[in-house]
């Protein structure tokens, strides 16, 4: 029988619970926690995902499933990931787009509907043109385009995507019009590459290692690629700095990001986790080995980065005439 004295021990019980404190209580995570990969598998960012999914395993010692979201160019991932409960046991990979769909009009998700916790890569665009062109230097191009406005074309990217806005980018910061070199849609850097031999196109703009098989075939050549400093892994590209004097970079990148306001205890013992995975060496041999960029930032560095990528991005889609 529950007498009036059972109950207020078990009322007592429960307060000395609660009066606990905090480094007496579970700490997080006490069960899986979900990565949400906002792109298919088999995929580079899908490819980040894994290999941080399972660091991440064996340091808090919970599992860390891997959810791929594809859709909707990202939208859908990306949504589910600003919409998560803000536990702290549903994260994702953010990428790049997340910033571009307010402009584009394809959602009203931005940089301000996550919570930054890391960045973790950066992937720079590259400028490639065909290996008998006569352009010996980004230089060079540049003012041939600025000349012969509407001339040449680009291809290796559908419209708005990273490396489109990054190639519109460097020609504003240039002071081109970025109808000045029309696009030739396509779905990748490999159909790019094909089109740009067989001459249907003079420029792509790709990721340096997507050039690796066409350059090493000597059927392309890659003028400049768009980071601060050369890439470890194509020490002989020069960077736009050198080779035009102009401070630049532009790309895709990744990122650890969760819901708003997600749980601080959470998001303290994440972002030291990543940053160990980030530093370690299992994660730069991964990385250097399949020529994916490294780039570092966390908290609230990360979250002025995803604001400036989204400022400029907007002026770019507008530039480009994509916003709506």
């Amino acid at each position: 029988m529950i007498t009036r004295r059972t109950l207020g021990l078990l009322g007592t019980a429960g307060l000395g619970a609660a009066a606990l404190p905090r480094a007496a209580r579970a700490a997080w995570p006490e069960r899986p926690v979900n990565l949400i990969v906002p792109w298919a598998a088999g995929g580079g960012t899908d490819a980040i995902a894994r290999i941080v999914a399972k660091q991440l395993q064996d340091m808090l010692g919970r599992p860390i499933n891997v959810v791929n979201r594809p859709g909707a160019g990202g939208v859908l991932g990306h949504t589910e990931i600003a919409n998560g409960n803000p536990d702290g046991y549903t994260i994702g990979l953010a990428t790049a787009e997340l910033t571009t769909y307010r402009a584009l009009g394809t959602s009203q998700i931005g940089a301000d509907s996550v919570t930054p916790v890391a960045l973790i890569n950066f992937d720079a665009a590259a400028f490639n043109v065909r290996a008998d062109s006569p352009w010996q230097n980004l230089g060079q191009a540049l003012e041939a385009i600025k000349a012969n406005p509407g001339r040449y074309k680009v291809s290796g990217f559908p419209a708005g995507a990273a490396y489109h806005i990054a190639f519109g980018a460097l020609l504003q910061q240039v002071g081109i019009p970025v109808s000045a070199v029309p696009l030739v849609p396509g779905q990748g850097a490999a159909p790019g590459f094909q089109e740009l031999a067989a001459g249907g196109v003079d420029i792509t703009a790709s990721s340096v290692p997507e050039g690796t098989a066409m350059r090493d075939a000597g059927r392309v050549r890659t003028l400049a690629v768009f980071a601060t400093e050369r890439l470890a892994a194509f020490p002989n590209i020069r960077t736009v700095k050198e080779a035009i004097g102009v401070d630049f970079s532009g790309g895709t990148w990744r990122g650890i990001a969760g819901p708003p306001r997600m749980n601080a205890e959470a998001t303290a013992r994440l972002t030291e986790s990543v940053e160990k995975i980030y530093n370690g060496q299992e994660y730069r041999h991964f990385m250097a080995e399949r020529g994916f960029g490294l780039q570092w930032a966390k908290g609230a560095d990360f979250g002025a980065f995803l604001a400036a990528q989204q400022a400029r991005n907007t002026e770019t889609l507008k530039a480009l005439g994509l916003a709506r």
